[in-house]
């Protein structure tokens, strides 16, 4: 996909009305620009008064509702440049509205609603905090090297080796966090675009200001910022090359529903990778530990894997072929792909 680098904050998007949703791409002034995946070229308007018609380009954004296209429906009074919490975005069949705030897209199923909430387990309630959100990479992830984890940048290394055939390609940071992840792919190079995804809305705050302190990352155009729920992805079917799963797997309310869904928006030969904890060795011989994780997944909404057979099988159920792993004590990274056609 051709591409022009211009640097730029990271602000949601501004196009003419009615137009499909075209793929990412930042530009100066704050003022995210669509670009459409083909070589075909798009207008971006200046005048909120104009309602041009624009080429009908496939992306990979999708409705969480009916996993159709999404097309921009309104958009803030005033020139390109103005603040952008007022965009919205429709999907073209069931005619759902999603909005984009300073910091992110907001394309959760429940997204929009006045009166209508819907908590979650425990083990994602938590990450929704402010202070927890905060602490995220002032401390919180680093101690997970006592349980093996190498650390960010190691990982990453470890990841590359497994994502090679679809360099080139877009990769979902899933259950990102506050972006230490996304910052290495969009720094790498290696991929056409990041999506920096969570369902946190205070994590996605700061990713973007981790974004925006990165002084040596120069392509920042090729991220954007999604609120979604793991297990109800607003993308295209086949329509994502790679998908990241940083220490998240353990905290997902249902990680059957999640690898289904990632699964599901992968091309064929596209790429999962995910690291989590596993307590197998020793730890298979705590009486009742079974019994245990039933009661504490019950209450936290925190799941505990307790063989490499177990998640192999979790791939396997969610479509997945190819299983493959690295071990570091509690500490492993699988990988599986899409199978090819």
């Amino acid at each position: 996909m051709p591409m022009t680098v211009v640097p730029g904050r990271f602000t949601p998007a501004i196009l003419s009305i009615g137009s499909p949703l075209p793929s990412f791409k930042y530009a100066a002034r704050g003022v995210a620009v669509f670009v459409p995946r083909s070589a075909a070229s798009i207008s971006v308007e200046t005048n909120s008064s104009v309602d041009s018609v624009v080429e009908k380009e496939k992306d990979i954004l999708a409705c969480p509702i009916c996993y159709n296209s999404l097309a921009l429906i309104s958009k803030p009074n005033g020139l390109v440049g103005s603040a952008a919490s007022g965009t919205q975005l429709q999907c073209n069949t069931c005619k759902k509205s999603y909005s984009g705030n300073e910091t992110h897209l907001d394309l959760a199923v429940a997204s929009g609603s006045n009166q209508y909430t819907e908590p979650m387990p425990l083990s994602t309630e938590i990450f929704r905090t402010p202070l927890v959100s905060f602490l995220y990479e002032r401390g919180w992830r680093q101690n997970f090297i006592w349980g093996g984890f190498p650390g960010p940048e190691k990982e990453f290394e470890m990841a590359k080796d497994y994502l090679k055939p679809v360099f080139g390609g877009n990769i979902i940071d899933a259950s990102c966090g506050s972006g230490m992840f996304s910052r290495l792919f969009a720094r790498s190079e290696l991929f056409s675009r990041v999506v920096a995804l969570d369902y946190s809305e205070n994590m996605l705050k700061q990713c973007y200001d981790f974004l925006n302190q990165e002084e040596n990352l120069t392509n920042k155009e090729k991220v954007v910022l999604v609120r979604a729920d793991i297990a109800r992805l607003p993308f295209l079917s086949g329509s994502v090359d790679a998908v990241h799963a940083g220490a998240a797997l353990h905290c997902w309310p249902s990680p059957s529903s999640a690898v289904a869904e990632i699964s599901r928006v992968l091309r064929p030969g596209g790429v999962f990778v995910a690291t989590t904890f596993i307590y197998d060795g020793p730890f298979s011989f705590i009486p009742f530990l079974k019994n245990l994780r039933q009661e504490l997944m019950r209450y936290s909404g925190s799941h505990i894997f307790l063989s490499e057979r177990e998640l192999e099988d979790l791939c396997k159920a969610g479509g997945l072929v190819g299983f493959t792993r690295v071990r570091n004590g509690l500490f492993i990274m699988l990988s599986a792909t899409k199978p090819s056609r």
